[in-house]
């Protein structure tokens, strides 16, 4: 009976959103392919140090949220939110062969950074148009469904780069191409296979960047904002993952299938607890996944061997699956229709200007402390996290007790 259910519950989600899956399961495979391969190329090939690493991946994570909330609020404002969508799947793919040609660091920054802007200017357009068309009772799954199909690409991209580097000798650049085809694709798939449903444009005089807007959302979204920004702390860029392995004494060649191992947990997981978030209470939810969090952080503290890495690796995995689409969900369930392009984005904004800094002093730790005190450091912000979901008021509804 219970199979019966999840299976009647996939066949209720609309069919914009397994596009919309599909469209991230192809640009991650793009970008993937680029990710897994983009510490050890800056590393070993144009020689930059594990601080340059950290800063360079902060300012890109940090780009793409920054964008979110000005693509998010326009949405909202014209009533259109595929077509923002297309704008920045266009732009994250036209910086694929940019990677590729890079002889310098300046390239690749301006490579990460134009594609951390395509990535804001279609996030909160993509997740609102989720939630526009997804029933809210299937929400949770519909976005954790969404995430599922995002994690399939993040983990076939680091396979097809393990594929590449050892078919090709080692060739960066070739697989830097190669992850131009994926990206295309999706441009393509989301171009004619998504009709968006017909909105009132100008709903309650809603502007694009109004302050006006920020007083209609209310002291529980605000709440999911603030937690949000301190989650980020905890969750630095996940290039730090691929350095940690590279320690660990795995072939440059094979470090992406640490990559590949998270990725499948993360998809595995995704969205079975999307579906979990519109049962349980989000609170309790979330705090399951910062413990899983600080878990990850204390066993790659310690991570020496390739074996443990790759544990530590697949909790952060599982911390991501019960995590990413939670927060989403509760954005949805926080911000009222009108204004939930508005609400990703700024939610996003605040989360992507933590990741900034949390990104650097990651980088600084490792240098000046060694990498153990980087885990231990995002251990410690994931703890300060659950404290604060202690005071988290309960919402009156879209959170179950």
């Amino acid at each position: 009976m219970q199979n019966e259910s999840q299976v009647s519950v996939v066949r209720q989600i609309p069919r914009s959103v397994w596009i919309l899956g599909c469209v991230s399961l192809f640009m991650d495979i793009s970008s993937e392919i680029i990710h897994s391969l983009l510490p050890m190329f800056l590393l070993t090939v144009l020689g930059a140090s594990a601080g340059a690493i950290g800063l360079i991946e902060g300012i890109a994570e940090a780009t793409a949220p920054i964008v979110k909330v000005f693509s998010g609020t326009l949405s909202d404002y014209l009533g259109n939110r595929k077509w923002l969508a297309v704008a920045g799947y266009s732009l994250g793919a036209m910086s694929k062969p940019f990677f590729a040609i890079a002889p310098t660091l300046g390239i690749v920054v301006m490579a990460r950074i134009m594609d951390r802007v395509g990535k804001g200017i279609r996030g909160a357009p993509r997740d609102a148009l989720v939630a526009d068309v997804t029933p809210q009772h299937l929400r949770g799954a519909a976005f954790g469904l969404r995430q599922a199909l995002d994690t399939v690409g993040a983990f076939l991209g680091p396979l097809l780069a393990v594929l590449i580097m050892q078919t090709w000798a080692g060739d960066f650049r070739l697989a830097f191409w190669v992850a131009v085809i994926p990206a295309i694709f999706a441009v393509g798939l989301l171009t004619f296979g998504v009709t968006e449903p017909a909105r009132d444009r100008h709903a309650k005089g809603t502007r694009p960047v109004g302050w006006t807007s920020l007083r209609d959302l209310d002291s529980i979204y605000w709440w999911v904002v603030g937690i949000g920004a301190v989650f980020s702390l905890a969750r630095f860029s996940e290039a730090f993952l691929v350095l940690r392995a590279m320690a660990s004494g795995v072939p440059i060649a094979l470090v992406p299938l640490v990559m590949v191992a998270m990725n499948i947990v993360y998809a595995l997981s995704a969205y079975p607890f999307g579906k979990l978030a519109d049962a349980m209470s989000h609170t309790r939810l979330l705090i399951a996944g910062l413990v899983v969090l600080i878990g990850s952080d204390v066993v790659l503290a310690h991570g020496t061997h390739w074996s443990i890495v790759v544990v530590g690796v697949a909790l952060w995995g599982l911390h991501m699956g019960m995590t990413q689409g939670l927060l989403a969900t509760m954005v949805a369930h926080a911000a009222p229709p009108h204004l939930r392009g508005t609400g990703f984005g700024f939610f996003n904004l605040l989360g992507g200007i933590v990741t900034l800094a949390s990104s650097a002093i990651a980088g600084q730790l490792w240098e000046r402390l060694g990498a153990a005190t980087t885990f231990y450091a995002g251990a410690v912000f994931s703890a300060v996290t659950v404290v604060l979901l202690l005071f988290y008021p309960t919402p009156a509804t879209g959170d179950a007790s």
